[in-house]
């Protein structure tokens, strides 16, 4: 028995460290009184502190995720009283707004956001190469060569 994903199982490991650093840092927040704020609201909070309301589509390249992903984080968002949303140029456009909640709690948001990245630093000194560096490196590399191309290479058969 292990403790954690096997080892060969990489996206499973990926998601498991994951869950772990967001558990640790959504219990930070709700030891504050904020079970409902998520530690992926962060992110597209920051981005419209600093540029104001946007269009999903331009938040989520600013943020640097899919259109999807930041939808799906917007309606979260939305439900904890954090965003609201207003229909944009066209009828398909829609613009994230900052609540009142949200500005209320920037000081919170701020001061984890902050203690956060500082813990991230210590945790980077203990590993052999800090994780963010990596993880970048991980993207380049899959957008040099696709994990699909990958496993073709590997041997794979094509399908049928």
């Amino acid at each position: 028995m292990t403790d954690g994903p096997d080892r060969e199982a990489v996206g499973t490991l990926l998601r498991h460290v994951l869950e772990v650093l967001d558990a640790d840092v959504a219990a930070v927040y709700a030891e504050r009184g904020l079970a409902d704020y998520r530690p992926r609201f962060s992110p597209p909070l920051r981005v419209l502190v600093a540029d104001g309301p946007l269009p999903i589509r331009d938040l989520a390249r600013r943020v640097g995720v899919t259109h999807s992903a930041v939808s799906q984080t917007v309606a979260q968002m939305a439900r904890a009283g954090l965003v609201e949303l207003t229909p944009g140029a066209d009828a398909r456009q829609r613009i994230v707004h900052l609540t009142d909640r949200a500005r209320e709690l920037l000081p919170v948001i701020e001061a984890e956001w902050a203690a956060t990245t500082a813990a991230m630093r210590e945790l980077d000194a203990e590993l052999p190469v800090p994780l963010a560096d990596l993880l970048h490196e991980v993207l380049a590399a899959m957008r040099r060569r696709p994990m699909r191309q990958r496993i073709a290479d590997a041997g794979l058969p094509p399908p049928a």
